[in-house]
């Protein structure tokens, strides 16, 4: 554009923006709202009604920040709709299931059309009158079909928008910027980089191929109508981590937040030296009031949760087909119609196909406290008396109640502290890794149902999943103490002490059947046996199984189609597995299985022996 028409295109626009009104800023300026924090509460809403707005002020009314001049971060996307965005969603929540959460699950489907820059809070109207500008600049030229061309690499997963379509939207998003930097003064930075739609991002290498075939399973609906949408975030929570409070909650002290259901909290984790265990420090997304929260009362979201959608623009598929066109369009489509239903139905077979995929997750139980006391662990935390008492910080802060008292726990002990806190440390990973289990089954040692609990505790699915006690997957009986199978704690006895145990569940390996001292080869049959049967009794998604350090070995040979090991490198390998450690199986094909990375890290740290003050000044 030349100068001299610049000058004039300029003088134009700002003649057409100062003739635009502002009726919702007159309205609560009517109410008593002071201008600015009026300003604040429309572009916080989206300046969708009045309603809105006024009730933001009315919640935001002890907010601290509520007169700080911090504008909206703003953004703009293109963004599917109908056929096709069901079809990416579904990829989302499949993708999600097989192989956990990755970057692409943070935010919905969507182009990137301009990176997040800030508006003043008085000047977002002149936005909106922006994005109608530049949209209907190129509504005749905008494509009619976007391509996306599928591409893949070791970490990313997306579509590629072809160049003819690109350069089109491309144009939108450079007139996008230029009309936002004249009618409301602000620096927009289009996107002209290679433009896309991101399926996966940062995600395991060994879950590529997975991912890929899911994404090939993506039905591209070609006569999508496609969005251009104008979204707001608050800047000052971007890289805060976002929780949803799942039930409501009434201060008990004045430093406490108030939660309502569904409300977001902005927690900053480097911030939390004054939080105790079990709360967190958060910022109240409602209210903006700052305050303490029960963490157990809320789940991770994401971010963009919280994002406001203000404007859209949308391209109709219409313009730019004369009558003959459309007449031409309307037949092919009814030619076509069986080819892409027959397509359509291959594409959703497939889909399903790899739905039913299943994973399984081998996990060793926490550290024991006999590995760290001895055998002669229970005379020392036992009184004259028969009860119990704690002599060093690593054993447990109490142990459950079992009908015989302590003495059963001599050969069935519980977790220790340490223990505690690694499968504690292990759920918290997975859940960071985005991992949902599906199924929990659990040796009928204590020390791995009290693993199993924990995990599941951090993964916030100790309410909703029940743990599957299952005989068969105890520890190679040559290998227990004693002539006779330990006394375990029974399923009542478990859920008086708040396991959340499948009491319905029935095993086809009861405990009843375990011979002490069994053989190897007997060892190595039952739990082939087992986890047969228990990935054939269940039909898709992640398995997990908590068991001890042998079943790494024997419950994945089977499904990997291995023999068993010689019997001296089995007992040498299951002595190098550390507390937590963890075997990971995919199955690639129907009832073909291949190890794969584990979705977390391995759990690695130092000794700490005891330690005697008495000694220690005497020797001085």
């Amino acid at each position: 554009m030349a100068a001299k028409e610049t000058q004039l295109y300029t003088k134009i626009s700002k003649k057409l923006k100062d003739q635009m009104t502002f009726p919702f800023l007159e309205a609560l300026l009517a109410m008593g709202f002071p201008a600015h924090t009026a300003q604040k509460a429309l572009a916080a809403t989206g300046r969708r009604t009045i309603e809105e707005a006024s009730e933001w002020l009315h919640f935001h009314y002890n907010d601290p920040s509520l007169d700080d001049p911090i504008p909206q971060e703003y953004a703009l996307y293109l963004c599917p709709t109908g056929p096709l965005l069901e079809n990416l969603q579904e990829f989302w929540r499949e993708s999600k299931r097989q192989c956990g959460k990755n970057r692409a699950h943070e935010i919905f489907p969507h182009v990137t059309l301009c990176d997040f820059f800030t508006c003043e809070d008085q000047k977002v109207e002149y936005l909106y009158e922006a994005l109608k500008r530049a949209g209907d600049k190129i509504l005749n030229s905008f494509p009619s079909t976007i391509p996306l061309n599928l591409h893949s690499s070791i970490s990313y997963l997306g579509f590629f928008i072809s160049d003819s379509s690109a350069d089109v939207i491309r144009e939108f998003a450079m007139s996008f910027a230029t009309e936002a930097s004249i009618l409301a003064d602000c620096t927009v930075k289009p996107c002209t980089k290679q433009l896309h739609l991101t399926l996966a991002h940062k995600f395991y290498p060994h879950h590529q191929k997975t991912l890929e075939q899911l994404a090939k399973s993506i039905d591209q609906i070609y006569n999508c109508q496609w969005t251009a949408a104008l979204y707001s975030r608050d800047m000052r929570f971007v890289h805060y981590q976002t929780l949803r409070a799942l039930f409501q909650y009434k201060p008990q002290n004045m430093d406490e937040l108030m939660l309502t259901a569904g409300e977001y909290i902005f927690v900053d984790r480097t911030q939390q030296a004054e939080a105790s265990e079990g709360w967190v420090i958060g910022i109240s997304h409602r209210t903006g009031c700052r305050g303490f929260v029960p963490e157990n009362y809320t789940e991770r979201v994401n971010e963009s949760d919280t994002w406001v959608k203000h404007r859209t623009y949308t391209f109709s598929l219409a313009f730019g087909l004369d009558s003959k066109e459309s007449e031409h369009n309307t037949t092919m489509n009814y030619k076509s119609h069986h080819s892409l239903m027959t397509t359509k139905a291959s594409k959703i077979q497939t889909l399903q196909a790899l739905t039913h995929r299943r994973s399984l997750l081998v996990v060793r139980h926490g550290e024991r406290v006999d590995q760290i006391f001895g055998k002669a662990w229970l005379q020392q935390c036992s009184t004259v008396d028969g009860k119990y008492y704690r002599p060093d910080m690593n054993f447990p802060s109490n142990l459950p109640e079992r009908k015989k008292g302590l003495k059963n726990f001599e050969n069935d002990p519980p977790l220790s502290s340490c223990g505690i806190f690694q499968s504690k440390l292990t759920g918290e990973a997975l859940l960071d890794s985005g991992i949902k289990i599906s199924y929990m089954y659990c040796s009928p040692a204590l020390r791995c149902i009290q693993t199993a609990k924990h995990i599941l505790e951090e993964l916030k699915q100790e309410k909703s999943l029940k743990i599957r006690v299952e005989p068969g997957l105890f520890e190679w009986t040559k290998w227990e103490i004693g002539e006779t199978i330990p006394s375990l704690m029974t399923l009542a006895e478990l859920t008086k002490a708040n396991y959340n145990v499948d009491v319905d569940y029935r095993s086809e390996f009861p405990l009843s059947s375990l011979m002490p001292s069994e053989s190897y080869d007997d060892y190595v049959k039952r739990c082939s046996m087992t986890v047969k049967q228990i990935v054939a009794a269940c039909p898709g998604g992640i398995i997990s199984i908590v068991s001890h350090g042998s079943a790494l070995d024997s419950c994945t040979r089977p499904l990997l189609d291995l023999p068993p090991r010689d019997i001296s490198d089995f007992a040498q390998l299951v002595r190098k597995i550390p507390s937590l450690g963890m075997c990971f199986c995919e199955e690639v094909e129907e009832n073909k299985w291949q190890l794969n990375n584990p979705p977390v890290k391995t759990l690695t740290h130092g000794s700490n022996s005891a330690f005697n003050w008495r000694k220690w000044i005497q020797d001085c």
